[in-house]
């Protein structure tokens, strides 16, 4: 489990003090995948090497596995460091080291046995797809093959907890997923917290069960990954959601509408049912789809509809009335012209 409490980290610099994190409390349980999202400068990246403390937080305190790593020497600190790997965006091997000795090359900062090293290094290889490149260089492999080496090395002291910056952001869509089906294999078979940062929707969309919106320092909204894109809160939220998922309607259909139009959100199974049918032919109201998709997230379907709808007022506010009812969330984007 990582707690942070009341985290903020300061930098100074020639113009004056600028704040990176600003007073930031999260609670990311085990086995949590958590994603922390926000554009550039929104503060994610500094909070993420705060967990570790690349960056030592200004003020607050970081607790990983109950040990509260702000409050540690610098010795105790580095062999707290050894539980926590962490992977980059640029992955960062040694070009003159081969798979094999860049892997190799983490053990032996942590002082691990050399008669334990070999077995150990193959294992991780075979975890990561990558057995038939232990020999080869970095500049021999891929992109995706590279990040696969950086997450071996990452494993190679057993880590609890995995820090992952920007990991897929220098990727292509397709390695990008498989890289992700890897890490979802290490956070399910050895059971390590992955924290997770990106810009990325998709990626957090794919992997994440918890995530945090971050903005100007801050968290915004945390929660769910399920429960934020079914129902975000915040403005830049709804943002980042809708670059993934989009029901934006084009002006000219909303002119032709002369109806209510409503946008119903579907969670769990309930995304199946016929609600929507039912509705019809309880209510003397007539309906027209615009748009509509139902998406899955964490295997769990999600349905939004965009509609119109026809009759009097009274017979509208009951066929609404009805869909909320039946546990969906309903909202009227324009009453009847």
């Amino acid at each position: 489990m990582i707690k942070i409490r009341n985290l903020s980290k300061v930098y100074k610099t020639k113009n004056g003090q600028v704040t990176g994190v600003d007073n930031v409390s999260l609670t990311i349980q085990k086995g949590d995948i958590f994603g922390i999202v926000g554009y550039s400068g929104a503060g994610k990246s500094s909070l993420l090497r705060c967990i570790n403390l690349l960056e030592r937080p200004t003020s607050g305190n970081v607790t990983v596995n109950g040990t509260d790593l702000t409050s540690l020497k610098s010795k105790n600190l580095r062999i707290a460091r050894l539980k926590i790997g962490m992977i980059f965006q640029h992955f960062y091997l040694i070009s003159q080291k081969t798979v094999f000795e860049n892997i190799e090359f983490a053990l032996k900062a942590a002082k691990i046995p050399s008669k334990d090293m070999n077995d150990r290094v193959e294992a991780l290889l075979d975890m990561v797809g990558l057995a038939d490149k232990r020999d080869v260089f970095p500049s021999q492999l891929s992109g995706g093959q590279k990040q696969r080496v950086g997450i071996a090395r990452a494993l190679a002291n057993n880590p609890s907890v995995l820090l992952c910056d920007e990991a897929t952001s220098a990727l292509d869509p397709t390695t990008t997923k498989s890289i992700l089906n890897l890490l979802k294999k290490i956070n399910k078979e050895l059971n390590i917290t992955i924290v997770l940062i990106t810009h990325e929707m998709d990626v957090v969309k794919e992997i994440c069960n918890r995530m945090a919106i971050m903005q100007d320092g801050r968290v915004i909204e945390e929660g769910p990954v399920y429960d934020i894109f079914a129902n975000p809160q915040e403005e830049l939220t709804k943002e980042f959601i809708e670059s993934v998922v989009s029901y934006d309607l084009p002006a000219a259909i909303f002119k032709k509408c002369e109806g209510t139009i409503i946008k119903v959100t579907f969670k769990g199974e309930i995304a199946g049912e016929g609600i929507i049918s039912d509705t019809l032919q309880l209510y003397n109201v007539k309906g027209n789809f615009l748009h509509g998709s139902i998406d899955y997230i964490q295997e769990a379907p999600l349905g939004i509809f965009l509609m119109e709808l026809k009759g009097t007022s009274e017979e509208i506010s009951k066929a609404i009335q009805f869909i909320e009812n039946r546990s969906a969330l309903v909202e009227v984007l324009r009453y009847g012209i």
